[in-house]
């Protein structure tokens, strides 16, 4: 039973692949909450830093949205998958990646405050704000 599991996972691993990225998450969207198995044999990934607000400034609020959401997804990819190894007693192997997006998450909500503050029309700097609290 654990064989046809596996040989099951890889399959459909090995499929998502073979596909393209919109075709694969349309297939098994679930596959986006975890990151892609990796050969035990290669070297610890090398994972970048948060983004400091002065590049956050800018950008425009378009690539902000973008981001904000793309930061979602990888913080929601990372909770899963701690989630799922503390249920199997593991040790989730970069803790620290978490708090850089937390961090960037914080960093976005700030540049869109400050110019929400900045607006002088008051009745939109009210409508960005109560956007913002909503993120």
């Amino acid at each position: 039973m654990f064989i046809s599991r596996f040989i099951g996972r890889t399959a459909l691993l090995a499929a998502a692949k073979s596909e393209s990225s919109a075709a694969a998450a349309a297939s098994n969207p679930l596959e986006q909450f975890f990151e892609a198995d990796r050969n035990p044999d290669d070297q610890k990934p090398v994972y970048g830093r948060s983004w400091k607000a002065p590049e956050l400034r800018l950008k425009s609020w378009d690539d902000l949205h973008k981001l904000w959401y793309v930061l979602l997804k990888e913080k929601n990819m990372l909770m899963t998958q701690r989630q799922m190894l503390h249920a199997q007693n593991l040790r989730f192997p970069n803790p620290e990646r978490i708090p850089k997006v937390r961090k960037s998450m914080c960093r976005i909500k700030q540049v869109l405050t400050e110019r929400a503050i900045e607006d002088p029309d008051p009745r939109r700097s009210a409508e960005m704000k109560r956007m913002i609290n909503a993120l």
